[in-house]
């Protein structure tokens, strides 16, 4: 049984866990403590004195993200000391904060912002001590993905936290020291010739708006505007589990049909699934993995959808790259597909479709400008925006998302099954793929469509599925320091697995970059049971059974790993020099 200790806290006895902090411990007495360099599973680093509390007989203020709980403390959390300390802190970081509130992407979303309401800061009380920059010297938006404020960092130190013990990326970190201490690539170079892959957990964790994805709301708006363009929008599996929640409705809500909805309203031509390129990634990545079986080929073979991932393994381990999936992402399959066969089915002219992707990660961003993305003699996608940019389009056109009537996607590229939409989350992938290579190589069904050994939350899942006597071992990482962990034993020669699902960000796409902001474990378990319960809804759970996909190969591909998927559907991946 765990050690408890006793403490006062404004007046009233607590019991907490031993080695508690007090930010926990005061929530336990139902006291919140305002923090801002503290994030729970990411960093704790005392660094903005937002946090302190005043201790008896202590000389100086505690800072609560670190103090802990005694046996016997008394601690008062809204002493004058410890009242006027928080609001210097708050101070001290808004004098040299740029003033452009307004028309920040990050406002009514600022933690630093909230903090001044909080704290009752009206008025700006230091002088500044550094000379503002103009927008064009201090913001780096070389990047496709992500843009950096230099300004706008309160050194807070989360997002080189997740960055270097997270992802185990470290492509920005602390440079500097005292007043010139700033957060910074490498030889402040630009992110986009940085280390950096993209994931965009930075933007998750960053209280300001010093790391946030590139906006391209304005860019989609015109696209609707134009009436000589035909414009068609795709909607990635973990969207319908994370969108609600950017829009005042509780984590987790299920908003499938509103979404749909919702995306009419803003005047997209045709409303698509990307689970139906989802189900199709299945039926080519499927046969590739049995494929490989069969001709003793490279194995394990590593799934090929989540672009950050892609840029993990090109940077840090390109010895590994032939184990890689010559797939595309759903993403990029079905802008081929929509500028192939959709086009000539619909009698839309490809040079005047515009297809755009709403997506819960950042790196999409980037996948859309990859060499090799535009097989169809067009870009498979023009655009990708994240979950956060989509909810800032349906607020600004004033609909009332939550009074919604639920709508149903347009065929044929609406149609899939609850194997697709699991690949949401991590371990849906691998489901997925051996729902539909079982039966492939069986002729008949898993014992059970739910496999729990690669479901949850652990780091690294693995299993061991009996293919008619031939047991294949498989894995499933997520996040990119549980992928290293994997990558490492397969560079050493000892991997056991036949294949292995990588997904960059903590959860998969229900925790990725460019979803709700401040999103922690709690929310992302949510979101994923979210996203089962969808599956179990849906009619059809096999991605082989989806009849568009059976249609799409019967007039058009031929046959998974043809001449025309392999010209449409896959690609190719190389080290990448930084």
């Amino acid at each position: 049984m765990e050690k408890q200790v006793t403490l006062k806290i404004d007046g009233r006895e607590v019991t907490v866990r031993e080695g508690s902090n007090l930010v926990d411990a005061c929530a336990a007495a139902g006291i919140k403590v305002p923090t801002l360099c503290l994030l729970p599973e990411v960093a704790a680093n005392a660094s903005c004195g937002v946090c302190v509390v005043e201790v008896a007989g202590a000389r100086s203020l505690a800072r609560a993200c670190v103090q802990k709980a005694a046996e016997g403390m008394v601690v008062s959390t809204s002493s004058e000391r410890a009242a006027s300390a928080r609001r210097t802190a708050v101070e001290l970081m808004l004098a040299n904060h740029p003033d452009d509130c307004l028309s920040c992407t990050r406002n009514g979303t600022c933690e630093l912002q909230a903090l001044a309401e909080l704290m009752g800061v009206r008025r700006r009380r230091f002088p500044r001590t550094r000379k503002l920059r103009e927008a064009a010297d201090r913001i780096d938006a070389t990047s496709a993905m992500l843009e950096r404020d230099e300004d706008k960092c309160v050194l807070c130190g989360r997002c080189v936290a997740v960055c270097r013990d997270v992802q185990t990326v470290s492509a920005i970190d602390f440079v500097g020291r005292g007043s010139h201490s700033r957060v910074a690539p490498f030889m402040d170079r630009g992110i986009e010739s940085s280390v950096c892959v993209g994931c965009g957990q930075c933007t998750l964790v960053c209280p300001t708006g010093a790391l946030t994805e590139k906006d391209e709301t304005e860019k989609v708006f015109s696209l609707l505007r134009d009436p000589l363009r035909t414009v068609v929008v795709q909607t990635a599996p973990a969207i319908r589990a994370s969108l609600g929640e950017a829009l005042g409705m509780p984590t987790g809500a299920l908003v499938t049909g509103k979404m749909v909805a919702a995306l009419r309203r803003l005047g997209f031509d045709r409303v698509f699934d990307t689970q139906f390129t989802a189900d199709l990634t299945i039926m080519e990545e499927g046969s590739e993995l049995l494929e490989r079986i069969a001709e003793k080929g490279t194995l394990p073979l590593i799934t090929s959808c989540s672009p950050a991932w892609i840029g993990f393994i090109e940077t840090f381990y390109p010895s590994l790259l032939p184990h890689l999936s010559s797939c595309k992402s759903p993403q990029q399959m079905f802008g081929a597909v929509a500028k192939t066969w959709w086009a000539k089915k619909a009698g839309i002219d490809p040079a005047t479709l515009s297809v755009i992707s709403i997506m819960p990660c950042t790196a999409k961003k980037r996948e859309t400008k990859r060499p090799g993305m535009a097989s169809s003699g067009f870009a498979d996608v023009d655009y990708a925006l994240t979950t956060r940019e989509l909810a800032r389009m349906i607020r600004r056109a004033g609909i009332d998302f939550a009074r919604l009537e639920e709508e149903a996607f347009d065929d044929p590229l609406g149609a899939s099954t609850g194997a697709a939409t699991i690949f949401g989350t991590t371990g849906g992938v691998m489901e997925a793929a051996l729902r539909t290579a079982y039966e492939i190589a069986l002729g008949k069904s898993l014992p059970s469509l739910e496999l729990e050994a690669v479901r949850g939350m652990a780091g690294v899942k693995e299993a061991t599925i009996d293919f008619g006597g031939t047991p294949i071992r498989v894995a499933v990482a997520h996040g990119l320091g549980n992928a290293r962990k994997v990558l490492d034993g397969m560079a050493a020669g000892n991997s056991p697995y036949a294949f292995v699902e990588v997904m960059s960000c903590p959860g998969g796409c229900i925790g990725g970059g460019g979803q709700p902001l401040l999103t922690d474990a709690a929310d992302r378990k949510t979101r994923q049971e979210a996203v089962y319960k969808e599956d179990r809804l849906l009619p059809l759970r096999k991605s082989h059974e989806n009849p568009a996909v059976a249609t799409l190969y019967k007039e058009f591909l031929i046959k998974p790993l043809g001449e025309r998927s392999k010209e449409l559907l896959h690609t190719e991946y190389a080290a990448r020099k930084v």
